[in-house]
């Protein structure tokens, strides 16, 4: 089964940078657009798999948080509501009437790049052939960077980006990269679980899963694999220029739970062993932060909370 429904070519790949910019103030919680438009271009669709390449330096227990990630996005696994499952769903929404089905997301291939193959300090022109080492097919390829590796436009104009590899529909794959801002600009990338950089002295919550640098990622790539699926190429779901597009995602910014407002990620589940503050029940007892996906049919945020 093809993973794209598209009849475009693009040559060379396509990347969108305006995902997972850094946060400021004046972002959070702001207006969502009254609807995203569906630009009758590809999404994602089939058994896709979810392929991490480890750049730089993470332990067992890091990785372990993103793999329970893509594996609670599978309904039945998750049995405590709310769960990173029914918020996967909401999705599903961006499917009806296209004549396109649901992608199935699995865990797929890992790769350790811990020899910094291209460095530590990447170019975005870097990525591509980083994400290239994972399959080629019917595939989301995540570069995951550590915290001691730099990313041009890290911190400044993102946090990560998702984009998709050359070749016609049929023969390409998609990709996301992600950076850990625990010691770059964790108040840009990290917030809710670090004080936001141009905001009000608020305290930050605490990281579920037990490091800012590790659960902020996870919200990124939350929010960079529901752009990935719904505009993989920049001709799917979204509202304003290609180039800068606000995503399933990205048009609402700051908002993880209801009442949200600038400064205040909203009403929020609370570990009472941990003090840790989620939204979603993953597999294996974890606990995880996603973020407001908009929905179609409601014309507005959907939280979990």
């Amino acid at each position: 089964m093809n993973y794209f429904r598209s009849s475009l070519f693009f040559p060379v790949c396509l990347i969108i940078l305006s995902l997972g910019a850094p946060l400021s103030y004046g972002d959070l919680a702001e207006e969502p657009p009254m609807n995203l438009t569906y630009h009758n271009g590809a999404l994602l669709t089939g058994s896709i798999t979810v392929n991490f390449i480890w750049y730089g330096n993470f332990t067992a227990s890091q990785k372990s948080v993103f793999i329970d990630f893509i594996n609670s996005l599978s309904d039945g696994y998750v049995k405590k509501e709310p769960s990173v499952a029914t918020w996967w769903k909401t999705l599903n929404k961006y499917y009806d009437n296209t004549g396109i089905s649901f992608p199935t997301l699995t865990l797929g291939k890992q790769i350790d790049d811990n020899s910094y193959s291209h460095g530590d300090s990447l170019n975005i022109s870097d990525i591509l052939p980083i994400a290239s080492s994972g399959p080629q097919q019917n595939a989301i390829n995540v570069v995951m960077t550590s915290a001691d590796v730099g990313v041009e436009g890290f911190c400044i104009s993102r946090c990560g980006l998702h984009g998709s590899g050359p070749g016609s529909s049929q023969n390409r794959f998609t990709y996301i990269w992600v950076g850990n801002s625990s010691t770059q600009c964790p108040g840009q990338c990290a917030w809710p679980f670090s004080q936001i950089d141009d905001g009000p002295s608020t305290a930050p919550l605490v990281p579920p899963n037990g490091e800012v640098g590790t659960d902020g990622m996870v919200v990124n790539l939350a929010s960079l694999l529901a752009g990935t699926c719904t505009n993989p190429n920049g001709d799917g779901y979204f509202q304003g220029e290609p180039e800068t597009p606000l995503e399933a995602a990205t048009a609402c910014p700051g908002i993880y739970g209801k009442r949200a407002f600038p400064g205040y990620a909203g009403d929020l589940l609370i570990d009472p062993a941990t003090n840790a503050s989620y939204n979603a029940y993953g597999v294996n007892n974890t606990q995880f932060l996603v973020p407001a996906l908009f929905d179609l049919t409601m014309f507005g945020c959907a939280t979990t909370v």
